[in-house]
């Protein structure tokens, strides 16, 4: 039931990204001037949220635009109804609906939507992750040098002696090629199917990660903070790899 409710929820999501993309909609600032929420979010949101409470009216919602819905349900799902609002607003076909489900505080469902490029990841705690049906799984790549990284950047930051401008170019003076997509979800579904053989980032939110991390982990990779301890979505930073470049990507992440 919590599955197929996911999934269900997932889809509704999803047409509402269909719907307003390259449309008109309202487009307004949160936090800074580039971290934008639009109409379409919030209609996603509601959509989403709509699907849950029809099945689960008791259990616990956080969302990014709605925030926290608590309840003393152990069940809470985690809700991002656009992740890539950026891309979206732009019309950059990056962006995706994201979903976790957290029982007892352990991740236990995760699904991720690009109904752009027809893509559903989904994971399912101790039963492996899938891309349309079909298990996926990370590269088996262990040359760090040969490796394709990933990574995303805050809107805003302190400057300090590892910022994330630091790390990039810590990094790509190594010669390694970088990507930005814009939607740390789609960056760890990517990891998670071979695309990438490693993601960081720093200064995420539970939304941003809570279904992507489970993703990974389900497709045999491995994800932690920045320090290499165990990784909770409700910390700022991940380290998300095939499991083969793990320690050297941390150790440059961490300039040593």
């Amino acid at each position: 039931m919590l599955k197929a409710t996911l999934l269900k929820a997932t889809e509704a999501g999803g047409k509402i990204l269909q719907q307003y993309f390259n449309g008109p909609f309202e487009v307004s600032s949160k936090s800074s001037l580039n971290d934008l929420v639009t109409e379409a979010d919030k209609k996603s949101e509601q959509a989403i949220i709509e699907v849950i409470h029809n099945a689960f009216p008791d259990h616990f919602i956080l969302s990014e635009e709605a925030g926290a819905i608590p309840s003393s349900s152990n069940i809470k799902w985690i809700i991002d109804p656009i992740d890539g609002t950026v891309n979206f607003a732009n019309g950059v076909p990056l962006c995706c609906v994201s979903i976790g489900v957290e029982k007892d505080g352990e991740m236990i469902l995760g699904a991720v939507y690009n109904p752009f490029m027809n893509e559903l990841f989904v994971a399912e705690k101790g039963k492996g992750a899938t891309l349309n049906d079909k298990p996926i799984h990370v590269s088996g790549n262990g040359n760090f040098a040969q490796c394709l990284l990933v990574t995303g950047f805050p809107y805003k930051w302190e400057e300090s002696a590892n910022n994330p401008l630091v790390i990039f170019e810590r990094i790509i003076k190594q010669g390694l090629p970088v990507r930005r997509l814009g939607s740390a979800a789609i960056d760890l579904c990517w990891v998670a199917c071979g695309r990438f053989d490693g993601f960081y980032e720093h200064h995420l939110q539970a939304w941003d990660s809570a279904a992507g991390f489970l993703i990974v982990e389900e497709a045999g990779g491995k994800v932690t903070d920045f320090s290499g301890g165990r990784y909770s979505p409700y910390q700022k930073t991940i380290l998300a790899t095939n499991g083969h470049i793990h320690q050297a990507l941390q150790d440059l992440v961490n300039g040593k």
